[in-house]
């Protein structure tokens, strides 16, 4: 028969394994872990859900129907498969593929974040689009051996924040600095906490030609962008000037004969491949032009595709290149 203080005895160290228990099931599901490091006890409450409507069943890859513009058709394919179209069509085939598996997580996570919160692209009936302005650049033609090489070896991975899929905006070069959401794309959502401005590697790298840009705009193309994007007419365009700068040194807004334009807008209105940035050096108005030179090709948030580049030639990892670009991370993978 046990005696009272054996009883207490056998309670206590009964009592320490229950709280000990308690405190590693506690810590097996507090989250998602970096660089997709996930513990298998936690997983499910760990990971984003999949959108329900692609979602096959558990640490299975989705199958997704894209538009295919060219042919104007939709068709179904594995999303691995869009994915290595899409690096294909984003970013230059022959960089080193820690590059290239950088963005195959971020086209991933862009793509799922995209049908999470829209359905993808529904006014194509398709979850995603290989038009450009509808969704991502898409070559399936491009696809070589490397891309595929990349896209396997980031299989299923995606960017999550607060088991969120985080909005995985990239541009083609941020100039010396990447930008916040509200600066580079005027985002009415205001500035996701894990979009900060990081300089960019890929300042040290990329060719002048290509980094820098000028322009000229008749300044009744000014006019006309003005009115299409407030509804009002400006009038002849006597002044244009910099009304506000964001925090990373981009214009935040213009002023059009005193007239307060987003500068986002303003370059999607005058043309994207022409003002190629809102890294404005220079602007000045000559013979009813406004000339304006700058910095940057894109809005600037996010990963800088040339940047990428410089880090994978530096040795980076795909997981150390986005935790670079976007903080308070996590990368899991969502299917084997």
């Amino acid at each position: 028969m046990n005696s009272p203080c054996r009883l207490m005895h056998q309670k206590f160290w009964v009592t320490l394994f229950i709280i000990v228990a308690m405190l590693f099931a506690s810590a097996a599901s507090s989250g998602c872990r970096p660089g997709g490091q996930i513990s298998r006890e936690g997983e499910d409450e760990a990971l984003p859900s999949l959108p329900r409507e692609i979602d096959p069943g558990e640490r299975k890859e989705p199958q997704i129907s894209v538009y295919i513009a060219e042919e104007d058709t939709v068709v179904t394919m594995p999303i691995e498969e869009y994915i290595a179209g899409v690096v294909a069509g984003e970013m230059e085939p022959t960089w080193p593929i820690e590059a290239l598996a950088a963005q195959a997580i971020i086209a991933r996570t862009f793509t799922l974040q995209k049908i999470a919160e829209d359905g993808g692209v529904p006014h194509r009936n398709a979850h995603a689009s290989t038009d450009i302005e509808e969704f991502q650049a898409y070559s399936a033609a491009d696809v070589t051996q490397r891309v595929k090489d990349a896209v396997k070896m980031t299989r299923g991975k995606v960017v999550c924040y607060k088991k969120q899929f985080i909005r995985a905006w990239f541009s083609a070069y941020a100039g010396p600095k990447t930008a916040r959401a509200d600066e580079g794309l005027n985002f009415e959502g205001g500035n996701p906490p894990y979009i900060h401005i990081v300089d960019s590697p890929g300042k040290d790298i990329i060719p002048l030609e290509e980094a820098n840009w000028s322009a000229g705009f008749p300044l009744e193309k000014i006019r006309e962008v003005v009115r299409e994007l407030t509804g009002e007419d400006p009038g002849y365009v006597e002044n244009v000037d910099i009304k506000e700068n964001g925090p990373s040194g981009r214009v935040k807004t213009f002023a059009v004969n005193g007239q307060e334009i987003p500068a986002p807008e303003m370059r999607l209105g005058l043309g994207s491949t022409e003002m190629r940035s809102t890294f404005i050096e220079k602007m000045y108005m000559d013979g009813g032009m406004l000339q304006m030179s700058g910095t940057g090709f894109g809005h600037g948030v996010g990963m800088c595709q040339w940047g990428a580049r410089a880090m994978a030639e530096d040795g980076k990892s795909p997981e150390e290149i986005i935790n670079y670009f976007y903080r308070d991370i996590e990368i899991v993978s969502l299917w084997d």
